[in-house]
């Protein structure tokens, strides 16, 4: 029983020393690791983006093609040009048509795509872990517990017995 607790304790140890030094060694890979996983999602949500304006241009593209009178119905408007027809009816713009176009604006240029990148979110234990100085505390620490395990908790060498000997001559 005795020897079955000593080896439970020496593999908890040991564990719990291998993991711990296996983290001081590879922290550095870890914090790249949770970089590369947030600039990945930022990817896919700029591709998302990306395949919605396709799509809008898409469907826009597509009513021109159905009905190529559109064309001629919105240059007035969008461009600022006077109409080609002296029959048709324009709205003009309003001023309360010019304030919510300025609202528009500021909000999408406020979504500026060139705007400073966030910190990717890393684990709290993984940026307190990857400071210098508690880096090289936890792998010396690490290492002193897995000298500690062998040491103390081991395997026990057996001494040889009397019988075992040869007789001395």
């Amino acid at each position: 029983m005795g020897n079955f607790i000593r080896t439970l304790v020496f593999v908890v140890f040991f564990s719990i020393a291998a993991a711990s030094l296996s983290v001081s060694v590879l922290c550095g890979d870890l914090v790249r690791y949770y970089q590369s996983k947030h600039l990945l999602k930022e990817a896919r949500q700029s591709l998302e983006q990306l395949k919605s304006l396709n799509a809008d241009y898409d469907a826009l593209l597509n009513s021109i093609d159905k009905n190529p009178n559109l064309i001629k119905r919105i240059a007035p408007v969008t461009l600022g040009v006077e109409p080609g027809d002296a029959n048709a009816i324009y709205p003009r713009v309003s001023a309360k048509d010019g304030v919510a176009d300025l609202r528009a604006a500021r909000k999408a240029l406020a979504e500026d795509p060139n705007r400073p990148k966030t910190e990717p979110p890393i684990p709290q234990w993984l940026a307190r872990c990857s400071k210098p100085r508690q880096r090289a505390a936890l792998f010396l620490i690490s290492a002193a517990l897995i000298v500690v395990s062998f040491v103390c908790f081991g395997p026990v060498k057996q001494a040889p017995k009397k019988q075992d000997r040869l007789p001395e001559s």
